[in-house]
């Protein structure tokens, strides 16, 4: 992503379908991902040190949540802070940037990425709310100080 703001003021906001359909498509990416990276840690483990099944190893299965969290999670703060964009998000035309029309901070990813967890956890209560805001923005969207914007293919 340029460093030069864009013009917030004037960007189209994509719509709940949008940017449900960028989750699905993410979240399917995230799945494949997080298996392979499960299956390049496990085997070495399993063939290595015979741990056939790690919920014999409370340690090992503890430390292989949470490699797997860190790779999904990573996967959304590392495409937000560099391009602003996911694949699914890449896909369905939509780009995300701070309130001031510049890239987002690691920190504002990491606040968008908590909040988008208590949003869904909320019933998608925090999803929905783009229907009544009139700026389109969910909850993570307001407590990150970041907006969603649709973009033309051709200039991303």
């Amino acid at each position: 992503m340029k460093d030069a703001p864009i013009d917030l003021e004037n960007a189209a906001e994509p719509g709940l379908f949008r940017r449900l359909a960028a989750i699905i498509y993410d979240s399917v990416l995230v799945a494949a991902l997080v298996a392979a990276a499960f299956t390049l840690v496990y085997l070495p483990l399993a063939a290595g040190f015979g741990l056939e099944n790690i919920k014999d190893y409370p340690l090992y299965q503890t430390a292989m949540t949470i490699w797997m969290f860190t790779v999904a999670i990573g996967f959304h703060l590392w495409f937000w802070t560099h391009g602003g964009q996911t694949l699914g998000m890449r896909a369905w035309r939509i780009m995300l940037f701070s309130s001031d029309g510049r890239s987002p901070s690691l920190r504002q990813a990491v606040v968008r990425y908590a909040v988008a967890v208590v949003s869904l956890a909320a019933f998608g209560l925090g999803f929905l709310w783009i229907l009544i805001d009139s700026q389109k923005r969910a909850w993570h969207d307001i407590a990150s100080g970041t907006r969603l914007v649709l973009v033309d293919p051709n200039k991303t």
